[in-house]
């Protein structure tokens, strides 16, 4: 997988179009602000059902990504992150078309 969108994902972060924890993630998602989310390929089972799931009812798109301590680098955290949200448009378009790609070839 391409590590290209872990550059944006941190651009993202920086410009503080994203949201992290599990509680904001959600009430994001049920306000329809998130565009995008962003899950862990190791997060864990209850976690990603309820996150998906969620997704899927709000009709906002969502991608796994890399482990818990990848995504957590590109955020500059050091504590491990399992789900981002991605709050601007843009940057989700972007985000999605750079993971769409790393899957093609």
């Amino acid at each position: 997988m391409s590590k290209d969108y872990l550059n944006l994902l941190g651009l993202a972060y920086r410009a503080k179009k994203c949201t992290l924890g599990e509680e904001s993630i959600i009430r994001d998602i049920q306000k329809n602000k998130a565009k995008l989310v962003l899950l862990a390929n190791d997060i864990g089972q209850q976690t990603k059902k309820k996150m998906t799931d969620k997704c899927t009812f709000y009709k906002i798109p969502w991608r796994v990504v890399d482990n818990r301590d990848t995504l957590s680098h590109a955020l500059g955290k050091s504590s491990g992150r399992v789900a981002v949200a991605i709050l601007d448009e843009g940057f989700a378009n972007k985000l999605t078309s750079l993971l769409d790609e790393s899957i093609r070839g």
